[in-house]
């Protein structure tokens, strides 16, 4: 008896199921990878803050080189290289734990990151292309719930089996590779290959006018290295925290993250860009200070909830580029956004690790001042950005205005 082809269904015919698909994927294996990372690198591979700060610096060296996305569209259509990307993050993945030594944890994880970063970039191209200005708020936040979902789901499986076995990372990381690998490869013979509603440049360049976006994309980045690297380092080397403790502080992060992130996009939608961002960085200010004086386990456990809920206000900068951006200039500006999110990535977290053995407070001090400047950025957001309207003029002391053009 012949099985019924799964491309004749008509849930496989729309765009936005596979971009749930990936959604789903993509967290299965880099949750399981960042989940253990702590303690694997300290238990297994012995790591110091100074070898943790190199390994992060690592893995967002692929992000940093984002910007060759471009030349990669000249040979494979998006949507092949999104699900390439995936598949490849999921080999990355599964053979993390088959490598427990310093040189072999720096090779697995570049090869894992290859793929997320490859990944992530199509799929926000993708995104701000298949999505309408109207609905994207709303669908990347159900999206970013879809992605919790899944990392509740991985990490509810992973902590009930800390809870009865002892801890095997080799095999958790072929699993959880492994399913995304497997993933990606269905995504590749199910979905019919979509046709591009909008020819993308694929060259690379700049725009004057995108330069808010730009500065917010990189601060972004320099903000979440505080929180990926230093705020699950704390915990586990100021806090003793064991693994299983993270996985469940990890799982009622993606429980909460789920019911948040659509609501989140609903609230961007309604009050707009600006003051999305603005709730989000004063917020962030505050935390930050607190992570550099906790001196309470439960206190660090509630300020690591906080900050990663804050998260899903990022959409805010997603949307807020689709608004004022030419419907060719996703693709490009896509690879070349990840590389300008990731300059600070590939230098704070070698940096910060020296600062970190010297002083830990001082590291998320400068997170507060990160902070501080992305708050002010926020400000320049129009009330209705547009192309033509990017940003609010600045007056300057001289009288001038710094005024977005192309």
């Amino acid at each position: 008896m012949d099985l019924p082809d799964v491309r004749t269904c008509a849930i496989f015919q729309e765009r936005k199921t596979l971009l749930f698909f990936i959604a789903v994927g993509s967290p299965i294996a880099f949750a399981t990878w960042l989940t253990l990372l702590n303690n694997f690198a300290i238990e297994v591979a012995h790591f110091d803050g100074v070898e943790i700060g190199w390994l992060q610096s690592l893995r967002e060296v692929p992000g940093f080189l984002s910007f060759t996305v471009v030349f990669m569209l000249l040979f494979i259509r998006q949507q092949n290289f999104a699900i390439l990307s995936l598949i490849l993050l999921g080999l990355g993945t599964a053979f993390t734990g088959v490598f427990p030594t310093i040189i072999g944890l720096y090779v697995t994880t570049v090869i894992m990151s290859i793929g997320f970063h490859y990944l992530e970039s199509m799929q926000q191209s993708l995104s701000l292309q298949w999505l309408s200005k109207e609905e994207a708020p709303k669908v990347l936040g159900q999206i970013m719930g879809a992605r919790s979902a899944a990392t509740l789901v991985v990490l509810g499986g992973l902590y009930i089996c800390l809870q009865l076995f002892e801890p095997s990372y080799p095999i958790i990381y072929i699993i959880g590779g492994g399913i995304t690998a497997a993933l990606g490869i269905f995504c590749w013979f199910a979905f019919p290959h979509f046709e591009e509603t909008v020819v993308q440049r694929k060259e690379l360049f700049l725009r004057k006018r995108y330069w808010l976006y730009y500065l917010m994309t990189f601060l972004s980045g320099a903000r979440r290295q505080i929180f990926t690297v230093f705020a699950g380092f704390l915990l586990v080397q100021k806090f003793g925290f064991p693994l299983d403790k993270i996985v469940l502080l990890v799982l009622a992060n993606a429980a909460l993250t789920m019911y948040v992130a659509p609501k989140m996009g609903a609230l961007i939608s309604r009050i707009g860009e600006r003051n999305a961002l603005t709730l989000e960085y004063a917020a962030l200010i505050i935390i930050f200070l607190m992570y550099a004086v906790v001196e309470n386990g439960n206190v660090a456990i509630a300020l690591y909830i906080l900050d990663h809920i804050f998260f899903a206000m990022a959409i805010a900068i997603k949307t807020y580029f689709q608004k004022i951006a030419d419907p060719e200039d996703m693709a490009a500006t896509a690879g070349i956004s990840f590389t300008i999110n990731h300059i600070a990535a590939v230098v704070l977290p070698a940096a910060l690790g020296f600062v970190w053995i010297v002083n830990h407070s001082a590291v998320f001090v400068i997170g507060a001042g990160i902070a501080v400047l992305s708050l002010a950025a926020t400000q320049l957001i129009p009330n209705i950005p547009q192309p033509g309207n990017e940003t609010r003029p600045v007056e300057l002391g001289s009288g001038l205005s710094l005024l977005q053009r192309r």
